[in-house]
């Protein structure tokens, strides 16, 4: 297969031949109706090809079998139902349990449970989904006229139809409408604009009929994935098998967004392309196709129309249907959308520079799009950020050279003490963060996470505190250099290595005391993960990930963090309880910039929750612990509260008051509410935070909950 730049989108050709190249090239030259009718036309006769196989279907169907699949099909469906939270394992057991059946029986019956039952979150999922989805609206001769629709698929890109994105001229001609829907109380909502960026990024295929653009951030900087929220695309079999429901979110006609919930029916899947029974749109063009669980798995792209024996496209009257006519009259037999896979495979093959490879990477690992598609990249790969992977994969077995970490020893940047006078210079705010943070300036964080705290303290009508009157202490540096030089550094590893997966393989072999794995799966299992195989993957990397992958895949899925960010945090936490140099080297590097006497009040986040309990048998004589707060913590973990300097859960010496507050989205925080009653007396709060910041401090602390916990004993009289 070759690809081609083509006026900025790359179209790849599905042959060799001049002519064929030609025709990828004139694309462009066509207009919009013309691309539509060419998609049309060739749904229509995959439809007409694959009549036998319908008739199959819809006869097996006739014939009282719900989901005429495949054993094999029915039993990955059934298990990526019960991974994801689906089905509520009471309902499976009060169902299925009371009477014997063999594996297939019991697969189909799992389907059929979740079809016809919906968890209460079937609804909020539903609108979170929802709001990922935008109107796509061209500019042309001083007007606007409603035009396709498209959804975001990571923080920065959107995708929708070729037809509806032809190329980089025309793209530019468009923008984007979020919120282009009623409210709950059925008035109009406040749409947001937001203009694409084809220049940044513009993927396009004519056959596949799918466009992958960029959109610009909003006035604030912000990523409209960050807004809205994104879809994570996963090559992953058992999203959909024949005979199930679909749900299909957009703007038809270029209303304002509509939902076609659960009335329709697939009734063929194909290699590239899934037909279903829906009541779509010509405005639905570039819609994403969602199972019950909101997971995308087809890009909806065009209508089936009717034909008579001629071949000719028919009204609903019977008659042959005219241009003219209009695509209202035509008598529409089924839909079509392209298979969320053939499209990764396809992105995973573009020939692509490091710029455009890391915004694809930012789809997250479940697409597929990350290091497990990619060539070695020069400088290395951290797997802490996915980022950059790089040109294609022919499927031609290979050996890369990966280094799994090449942090280079820096100068280890300095904490920042507050001032003398804060708080009456009786009272001390510390603020100790988690992992991930040797790239960023000790000021800005302390800026950052005050900013946080202030928008909770405001919440609870509490003062605000002053960035400078805030003690922060600093490791990040220091631990960065110390994970950099346990890591091996250029190691020959197989292709199918280079993913989050085979990392944690490195990560388990390379513990100090051989506790990575351990840790993981009592994350997952605390996560509810059942103990059953591993899902197959559908596509590239099949079958050549280790044990770890279904751990850390469940515990992606069930939270708002990645593979990857989970993987090298549980790393870190590792390093950090199994190597007795490393544990001393941070909390060192915490105690340079820590008060010395009076009253502290200790907020702590992620790995520095661990940190921050080991600190707390380390502290001055004169200096009294008055409150811990711990944020995001995995100390409800036994694989790490056995392994504090204190051992075990156990009350955090000489603390008079602990706040614990976590997100039930937030993987790292898997372990709370903490329940074992060494703790202790503790005050626990769970919060809701936003989406795609399940985990971040700033997020914990603008909630009045805590920040009022903080904030009041900050304003107590002695």
């Amino acid at each position: 297969m070759r690809a081609s730049l083509v006026g900025g989108v790359l179209a790849e050709g599905d042959g060799d031949s001049e002519n064929e190249a030609v025709d990828h090239m004139s694309v462009t030259g066509r207009s919009n109706e013309e691309l539509h009718e060419q998609a049309v036309a060739e749904a229509a006769q995959r439809y007409e090809d694959s009549a036998a196989e319908r008739e199959r279907v819809e006869g097996r169907i006739a014939a009282g079998v719900r989901f005429p699949d495949s054993p094999d099909a029915l039993a990955a469906r059934a298990e990526r139902i019960l991974d994801r939270g689906g089905l509520s394992p009471s309902a499976v057991v009060a169902d299925i349990h009371g009477e014997a059946m063999d594996l297939p029986h019991t697969n189909e019956r799992i389907i059929n449970l979740s079809n016809e039952l919906q968890a209460w979150s079937f609804l909020p999922r539903g609108v979170r989904a929802g709001a990922t989805v935008a109107r796509i609206t061209l500019r042309r001769d001083g007007r606007e006229l409603p035009h396709g629709t498209g959804f975001l698929v990571s923080p920065r890109l959107m995708m929708t139809n070729h037809h509806v994105l032809p190329d980089e001229g025309f793209a530019r001609q468009c923008f984007a409408e979020f919120n282009a829907q009623v409210t709950v109380d059925n008035v109009p909502d406040t749409a947001v604009r937001m203009e694409l960026d084809p220049g940044t990024f513009l993927a396009a295929d004519r056959r596949l009929d799918f466009a992958l653009v960029a959109v610009t951030p909003a006035q604030d900087g912000r990523p409209p994935g960050e807004i809205f929220g994104w879809n994570r695309l996963s090559v992953q079999l058992g999203k959909v098998v024949l005979g199930e429901k679909v749900n299909i979110i957009g703007h038809p006609d270029g209303r304002l967004k509509e939902i076609v919930l659960r009335d329709n029916s697939v009734l063929v899947r194909l290699d590239d392309f899934v037909h279903y029974l829906a009541d779509t749109r010509p405005g639905n063009s570039g819609s994403p196709v969602f199972n019950d669980q909101w997971e995308v798995v087809a890009l909806h792209h065009s209508g089936v129309p009717k034909k008579d024996d001629q071949g000719r496209v028919l009204r609903k009257d019977g008659q042959p249907w005219s241009r003219g006519d209009g695509d209202d009259a035509i008598d529409w037999v089924a839909n079509e959308g392209v298979r969320i896979s053939s499209i990764l495979k396809h992105l995973a093959r573009l020939d692509l520079g490091p710029g455009r490879r890391a915004l694809l990477a930012e789809m997250g690992p479940d697409s597929g799009l990350d290091q497990s598609t990619a060539a070695p990249q020069p400088q290395g790969i951290t797997p802490a950020a996915p980022g950059i992977t790089s040109p294609p994969v022919t499927g031609v077995p290979m050996t890369v050279t990966m280094t799994v970490s090449e942090t280079r020893t820096q100068v280890p940047k300095k904490g920042r003490p507050a001032r003398g006078t804060a708080f009456g210079g009786r009272q001390h705010l510390v603020f100790l963060h988690g992992r991930d943070q040797q790239s960023k300036e000790p000021e800005d964080l302390r800026r950052s996470w005050t900013s946080g705290l202030n928008h909770g303290l405001t919440l609870a009508a509490l003062p605000t505190v002053d960035p400078e009157d805030v003690w922060f202490p600093f490791y990040g540096t220091r631990l960065a250099d110390l994970v950099s030089g346990r890591e091996s550094t250029a190691r020959a590893v197989g292709l199918d290595e280079v993913s989050a997966a085979a990392a944690a393989e490195v990560f388990a072999a390379e513990s100090p005391t051989g506790s990575y794995e351990q840790l993981l799966y009592e994350a997952a299992a605390r996560a509810g993960m059942p103990q059953n195989g591993p899902a197959a993957t559908e596509g590239f990397g099949a079958g050549l990930v280790g044990a770890l992958h279904r751990p850390l895949s469940w515990l992606a899925a069930r939270s708002d963090l990645d593979e990857w960010t989970i993987a090298t945090f549980l790393r870190d936490v590792d390093l950090y309880l199994g190597d007795s140099s490393v544990r001393q080297a941070v909390l060192d590097s915490v105690l340079e910039t820590m008060p010395a006497t009076g009253e502290l009040v200790l907020v702590t986040h992620s790995l520095g929750t661990v940190v921050g309990m080991d600190l707390l048998t380390r502290l001055p004589e004169g200096l009294e612990p008055v409150l811990l707060v711990t944020a995001g913590s995995p100390l409800g973990l036994d694989g790490v509260n056995e392994r504090l300097l204190a051992r075990g859960p156990h009350r955090p010496p000489k603390v008079r008051d602990w706040v614990n507050v976590w997100c039930p989205t937030d993987a790292v925080a898997v372990g709370c509410p903490l329940e074992d009653e060494r703790w202790g007396k503790l005050t626990q709060l769970a919060v809701q935070n936003g989406r795609d910041r399940a985990h971040k401090i700033e997020e914990y602390l603008a909630h009045a909950g805590p920040a009022r916990e903080i904030g009041t004993v900050l304003t107590r009289t002695a």
